[in-house]
């Protein structure tokens, strides 16, 4: 299994849930997913990011068909321009 972790900080943090609605909405349209998890942040500290995603994709082939995805793309459309930073990492597990 691929681990597919994203952390984003949003400008205005405000955008967070609505990040998290639409995330959310990609289960069960992107074959590629195995497993989808959003959570936003609650300690709201300095180092803190605004939300955590996690997808699960059986191979890194999958997970390319994940990110090339129509419906990941209009997501990423919506959310990138409202961010202030991201990380990224992927491993297996």
């Amino acid at each position: 299994m691929l681990n597919h972790v994203v952390l984003m900080k949003f400008s205005d943090p405000e955008d967070a849930p609505a990040a998290r609605d639409l995330l959310e909405g990609l289960k069960g349209r992107i074959g590629q997913i195995r497993e989808l998890t959003v959570g936003l942040d609650t300690t709201g500290s300095a180092l803190s990011y605004d939300l955590c995603l996690v997808t699960v994709h059986e191979s890194a082939d999958d997970l390319r068909g994940y990110q090339d995805h129509p419906a990941h793309l209009e997501v990423a459309d919506w959310i990138r321009p409202r961010l202030a930073a991201r990380a990224v990492v992927d491993h297996e597990s």
